[in-house]
């Protein structure tokens, strides 16, 4: 069987691949309507997000039996389409799940302590200890919208913090020890900290938006990392500055390309990106959550196994 990985993986899937009598081929360049003139002998393609995988490739591959994402959400594909044609898709996101909870709680801690500020302020000679007292998350109550891999992991490291965690997801039945499940009124009227864990779906649209913030009975810090169109940034901007958002730490903006490897918009002529890096109640990383060199081969031993149940 042929597969064409069209994103950098890791050396370690392509050579186990290569031992179970697949025949490897990358592609990391080429343009969408290029992959489509080639795609057709091959029975399998690794991706992570450059490549949007819609009805006009698929229709292209006509010999494609799967599909594996080298990381989660599956956005960027025809979910529908390929079903249509009998083609499996492939995700991991059990393989990057720890590597994202663990970043979440270090955002997290970092914002509520004000530790990236009061670094710059001493970097500048400015030794000010009252103006970053932070605060700490025990007895706080953590509110999760999305309980899949990343919220589950997530809600785990929490349970070592003494604080209460709780859960909205599409899904019903998902408590389990970590955390309880609840409406997303309930997330509104209690939260302390609210963190997005969900995939990019219709309803995850701009779920963070006015009419969510209104919403809350309190301010609370904000934590992002699933996907930035998840939150509509004009309103969070807003909602900064109206202290109904104590703080924001983003992993993931509005503004990123499909492949994630850089912004869409030119820093200086986007206002809100402006307003985002100017802010001292906000951190932002560059989608590097999930981007650990343990998770990296994690990803792969996850697609590995997938790919092997297939065959």
């Amino acid at each position: 069987m042929k597969i064409l990985h069209l994103d950098s993986t890791d050396s370690y899937l392509s050579s186990e691949l290569e031992k179970l009598g697949f025949e490897n081929s990358f592609d990391f360049k080429s343009t969408k309507k290029k992959i489509e003139n080639l795609i057709f002998p091959f029975n399998g393609i690794i991706i992570r997000s450059r490549i949007k995988i819609d009805k006009s490739l698929i229709n292209k591959a006509i010999n494609l039996k799967f599909i594996a994402r080298f990381g989660s959400g599956l956005e960027n594909i025809d979910l529908d389409y390929a079903n249509k044609k009998n083609i499996k898709i492939i995700s991991a996101p059990e393989g990057n799940s720890n590597a994202v909870a663990e970043h979440a709680l270090g955002m997290l801690l970092s914002l509520m302590n004000n530790i990236p500020n009061a670094h710059k302020e001493i970097i500048n000679g400015i030794w000010n200890r009252e103006s970053n007292r932070g605060f700490e998350l025990k007895n706080k109550t953590i509110g999760l919208i999305g309980y899949g891999n990343t919220g589950k992991s997530f809600a785990k490291i929490l349970s070592g913090f003494n604080v209460k965690t709780i859960f909205y997801d599409l899904k019903s039945k998902l408590e389990d020890n970590y955390a309880k499940e609840v409406s997303i009124k309930e997330i509104q009227k209690n939260a302390d900290v609210i963190s997005l864990h969900t995939s990019l779906t219709n309803e995850a649209f701009h779920i963070i938006n006015k009419t969510f913030i209104d919403k809350c009975n309190k301010p609370f810090w904000l934590i992002n990392t699933a996907r930035g169109q998840c939150i509509n940034t004009k309103d969070l901007i807003t909602g900064i500055k109206q202290n109904k958002i104590l703080g924001a730490a983003l992993d993931v903006l509005e503004f990123e390309k499909n492949s994630f490897e850089k912004l869409s918009l030119i820093l200086n002529s986007n206002t809100d990106l402006i307003e985002l890096m100017k802010s001292k109640k906000i951190i932002i990383t560059p989608h590097i959550a999930g981007w650990t060199y343990e998770s990296k081969i994690n990803l792969s031993k996850v697609v590995l196994n997938k790919i092997k149940k297939l065959i």
